[in-house]
């Protein structure tokens, strides 16, 4: 469990690195608002991750599988390269070179995208049934920190070394630098873990069988798995639409409260510090509510709850630069986008029935689900400049329409129906 929690913050430090504290980095260069809504491409790594996750779950990293084994060999690997990559990505100058930033970003997104099918893996194979809920309590929780330190922390190192005498064209390479020396938790946690005992098994069942069919059983089997299932195409349709509301609304947040009038440092405080325990106050009620109802009606609160929280958005457009105004909105936010994100999760566990083939299918599912924060939110940043902030939330609101039409077409066609995974252990 340890071991799984130190990973949790391992995974999470990257995805803020590459997403708001990246945007907030840039805002507070200058950078105008369709280059930074642009900058939520870097994230198609997430997007696209079940392309290149039947190539980890199959082949071994020279020298490092050797020496660790199968999934500890592609952690310690990836976590050493993202280290590097981090490290590597604050020397870059947003503002003079934005194209070598959005390589550097894309780099490090990759990397992060590889090493959470890693954990995915690991996890799975490593905690028995009855320990998956515990263990994704404490991944989730550690997850969240990692984002607060990845926030509020690199807004804090950039005080503490302003203050130590750093020349101010220097604190965010500072700040990044020290955010790579904190991969150095999953790097450690990686170095003390047990190979799962599956892995050598799944090794040798894999070693009997030739290159053609090894390739056809990690590309092909798992898609063809999942395609089995009734009405595949529109459950598909349903994880990429589910959360677009909440993810486009999400990609300008960070810009939005520095364009209102807010500080940085304000706005990172109280983001991280309200943000934080009201997601996870929000990821326990998710739990607890799909415990007490099914899982289709745990969809429906979890998804009205993300779409009406944007209009709280409009509201502190309204009010100005309030700083209990930003904590209201943020509390609300952070609160509804926990519980949705456990209860969407939790379904997300659900059509991986397939234990064959759970960390491509994972991945395939996970990284369509986060196409609504890459490719679909890339525009956000054009159209709040054209129309305005109020305007922009309504639209963002009115965004999460479509995924709840499908939900109310997998009802009405029963595809959603079966054991909630969140209320198995009752049994």
């Amino acid at each position: 469990m340890l071991i799984i929690l130190l990973l949790g913050f391992s995974s999470g430090l990257p995805l803020a690195l590459t997403g708001s504290t990246l945007s907030l980095w840039m805002a507070d260069e200058g950078v105008d608002l369709g280059t930074i809504g642009l900058f939520s491409l870097v994230g198609l790594p997430y997007v696209l991750k079940f392309l290149w996750a039947p190539l980890v779950d199959a082949a071994p990293v020279p020298l490092f599988t050797r020496w660790l084994g199968r999934r500890r060999g592609w952690l310690v690997a990836t976590q050493l390269a993202l280290a590097l990559a981090i490290g590597a990505m604050g020397l870059v100058d947003p503002v003079r070179a934005p194209l070598l930033m959005a390589l550097a970003a894309v780099i490090v997104a990759f990397l992060s995208a590889t090493q959470d099918i890693v954990i995915d893996a690991f996890r799975v194979e490593t905690l028995d049934e009855t320990e998956y809920a515990a263990g994704m309590a404490n991944y989730v929780a550690a997850y969240r920190v990692a984002l607060l330190v990845a926030g509020a922390g690199t807004v804090s190192a950039l005080g503490i070394f302003e203050g130590l005498g750093a020349p101010s064209a220097t604190l965010w390479s500072w700040a990044y630098g020290l955010m790579a020396i904190l991969m150095g938790v999953g790097l450690v946690a990686s170095l003390f873990a047990t190979e799962p005992a599956e892995s050598a098994k799944i090794e040798s069942q894999r070693e009997a069988l030739n290159w053609a069919e090894r390739f056809n059983h990690a590309t092909v089997s798992p898609f063809v798995d999942f395609m089995k299932k009734p009405g595949w195409f529109l459950v598909l349709s349903f994880v990429l639409l589910f959360k677009f509301g909440d993810a486009f609304a999400g990609a300008m947040v960070t810009p939005f409260a520095i364009g209102i009038g807010f500080e940085k440092t304000i706005y990172a405080y109280v983001a991280n510090g309200v943000g934080l325990p009201a997601a996870l106050i929000g990821g326990f009620a998710g739990g607890f509510l799909g415990r007490m109802v099914s899982m289709r009606n745990a969809l429906w609160i979890g998804g009205i709850l993300q779409m009406v929280s944007n209009l709280a958005f409009c509201w502190l457009a309204w009010i100005g630069p309030a700083t209990d105004a930003l904590a209201i909105t943020v509390g609300i936010e952070a609160f509804t986008g926990g519980m949705g994100t456990v209860i969407f999760v939790a379904y997300l566990s659900s059509l991986c029935a397939s234990r064959e083939f759970t960390a491509t299918q994972f991945a395939l599912l996970s990284a369509l689900a986060a196409v609504g924060r890459t490719v679909l939110s890339a525009s956000a940043g054009f159209i709040a400049a054209a129309i305005g902030w109020v305007p922009f939330f309504l639209l963002t609101t009115l965004a999460a329409v479509p995924g709840l039409i499908l939900l109310a077409w997998l009802g009405h066609k029963k595809l959603l129906d079966g054991e909630n995974p969140l209320s198995a252990g009752r049994k």
